[in-house]
């Protein structure tokens, strides 16, 4: 095992990284921008090292400074987080040059799913399900010829990058002509690739992933599924394990095929393959080469640390668990807790918090960027936190979440958390009726938003100022909430 392990990261990701390093007896050393020199991160890591001004393009994404410091403080392997520089194989490519190891999958794996199209290519090789689409597109005309062929509607997509960028839907030729010079001067801009490619539209689709773990010894397994439907402009908002829409034979279907997935590029340590699910039947999306936002609610089910389990494999050890010994039990729930309005189109809200009290209490675990009152940097994602409850079944894993949403107290700035709040009392929510559709179709979570957030606010303030006034308070504001 490595004796020091730089984080390449920052936030609530830095933090975590640093908890797991401490379980498994490594140091851990923090890179750090200017901004962030009295970020909770940084001051739980073993050593810390400044290595630039507040924008990331000139600290967290400076390759050179981040290898510069690993080799400074004699670390012997990089852990890249997520976001950032955590699929940059430039990074993995001067971790290999440089003597260190990136924690991480190889290079040639980053780059075999890195672009959409050629990845589709090698896991329809490998027998897993893809959409109806098409190759790379040299123009419009061919994208017109392609789309008669998959029938529309038609989904136009970066072929490089993610996050939903550049996407348009098309339903008719026109649409679709009118789309394809828009996505690809979006993807050049963002992505520095112009390509683009088609896939049918699938109709009320759900967005499900399967976390994945693959050692340097061949040994590949699956921990089962995610349930990432509930999307904001194809970022994700609230997360769930299992799906409640699955059954145990679609389970294991998707896991062998995610399996495979990860075989056919030879990926080596976590990784998640994404799939479209619509009506009992599921398709290859893309696959993630890093380590998830989510994964939390992935480990409350499986009782497995997902980044010791990253660090083990970086250092050439063997997976210990095997596929029959991985089971889900119970279920769990994962909310993010951004600095965001949504009362104004999730407006980002960054500045002081003035007061932070993080809830507690049976099935209730929090991933947090602070440790206390302290600043939210404009410079950077406005995730503060995230909250995740475990339960024995998903009524209750939604109950320790409302509860939780309601202890957690943060004022000086807007949060999501009405937002949350909202989502977990609508009927579809609670009955599983979920589609990537979800926000767009229940406006009126902003409305419900809006009513909830005077009574939490005022329940903050009287968490943060009187805890004996705590039990009155609450009482009342539930009969409001």
């Amino acid at each position: 095992m490595f004796d020091k392990v730089l984080v390449a990261n920052r936030g609530e990701i830095a933090v975590r990284v640093i908890r797991a390093c401490r379980d498994l007896g490594i140091g851990s050393v923090a890179v750090h921008s200017e901004a962030d020199s009295r970020a909770l991160f940084v001051l739980l890591a073993d050593e810390a090292v400044e290595i630039g001004p507040a924008p990331a393009a000139e600290s967290y994404l400076r390759i050179d400074r981040i290898i510069e410091a690993a080799r400074r403080t004699g670390s012997q392997a990089i852990h890249p987080g997520y976001g950032f520089l955590s699929e940059n194989q430039a990074l993995a490519r001067a971790c290999e040059q440089a003597g260190i190891v990136f924690v991480g999958p190889p290079p040639a794996a980053m780059a075999a799913m890195g672009e959409k199209v050629p990845a589709r290519q090698r896991v329809e090789a490998a027998g897993v399900p893809v959409v109806p689409g098409s190759g790379a597109l040299a123009g419009v005309d061919e994208a017109v010829a392609e789309a008669g062929r998959i029938g529309y509607p038609v989904l136009i997509k970066a072929s490089a990058g993610g996050g939903g960028i550049g996407m348009r839907v098309a339903r008719d030729e026109a649409e679709l002509r009118a789309g394809m010079e828009a996505a690809q001067s979006t993807a050049q801009r963002a992505f520095g690739n112009a390509t683009v490619f088609l896939e049918r539209y699938v109709e009320e689709p759900r967005h499900i992933e399967i976390q994945v773990l693959a050692d340097t010894h061949g040994n590949v397994v699956h921990l089962g599924e995610r349930e990432c439907s509930i999307q904001r402009r194809h970022q994700k908002i609230l997360e769930e394990s299992p799906s409640p829409v699955l059954t145990p034979e679609q389970r294991a279907h998707m896991g062998e095929a995610a399996v495979a997935a990860a075989r056919a590029v030879d990926y080596v340590n976590a990784g998640t393959v994404e799939f479209i699910y619509s009506r009992g039947a599921f398709f290859f999306l893309e696959m993630n080469t890093r380590l998830q936002v989510e994964h939390p609610v992935t480990e409350l089910v499986c009782g497995i640390d997902l980044v010791v389990e990253q660090l083990r494999i970086a250092a050439g050890e063997q997976l210990e668990v095997r596929q029959p010994e991985i089971v889900q039990r119970g279920w769990a729930i994962e909310c993010r807790i951004n600095a965001e309005d949504p009362l104004r189109d999730f407006l980002p809200t960054p500045g002081r918090v003035t007061g932070y009290r993080e809830p507690s209490g049976p099935g209730v675990r929090v991933d947090a960027a602070l440790g206390g009152p302290g600043m939210v940097s404009p410079h950077y994602d406005p995730l503060i936190a995230k909250l995740i409850t475990w339960g024995v079944d998903r009524e209750q894993a939604i109950r320790r979440m409302r509860r939780a949403l309601l202890e957690y107290a943060i004022t000086g700035i807007s949060t999501t958390i009405p937002y949350h709040l909202a989502i977990l009392d609508d009927a579809d929510f609670r009955a599983g009726r979920l589609s990537t559709h979800f926000v767009p179709d229940h406006p009126q979570l902003i409305e419900r938003a809006a009513a909830q957030a005077e009574p939490k606010r005022a329940l903050d303030r009287a968490l943060l100022r009187d805890r004996a006034a705590v039990a009155a308070v609450a009482g009342a504001v539930a009969v409001t909430l």
